[in-house]
């Protein structure tokens, strides 16, 4: 059927409405029988070229490809804010974990500067004690010297 079949289908339709009763004085509404309306309809189908219901199927499965890449758009997507998010958190992990170990380090410094001043303070201690003693023991040289040449002059 062509072009021109189809529409004076569609005016047999239309005429099908518009013969009509109107429902409960509506005038936008109308009764009709249902059986000769859709036969109509049928015939229209039927008249449409193999190529519309081919293009229709196309339609359906670009449509069907639209979501499945908008969804697998979205997957890549959120992978990627995963991605990001462990990445990020991987970066903050190594950041605290250098601050820490800049703090041990500088802990470190402090505690071996406060060692080195105990140890020299301790050092200088002995040092003293012992030069007290060699002192004292120097002194305790001199005086027995000192008997021992007077005894010999004597």
């Amino acid at each position: 059927m062509d072009e021109t079949g189809v529409l004076s289908l569609l005016d047999e339709l239309s005429d099908l409405i518009e013969d009509g009763k109107p429902a409960l004085g509506n005038r936008d509404r109308r009764q009709i029988d249902v059986a000769p309306a859709l036969d109509i309809i049928d015939e229209i189908r039927q008249s449409f070229p193999v190529e519309f219901s081919q293009a229709r199927q196309i339609v359906r499965e670009r449509q069907g490809l639209l979501e499945d890449t908008e969804a697998e758009c979205n997957r890549i997507l959120e992978d990627a804010r995963n991605q990001a998010l462990i990445i990020a958190s991987e970066q903050e992990i190594v950041r605290i974990a250098q601050q820490q170990a800049e703090n041990v380090l500088a802990d470190a410094r402090e505690m071996e500067r406060e060692t080195r001043a105990g140890a020299e303070d301790y050092a200088d201690n002995v040092f003293s004690h012992i030069e007290s003693t060699l002192d004292s023991l120097n002194e305790n040289v001199r005086r027995c010297r000192e008997r021992l040449n007077n005894k010999a002059s004597r």
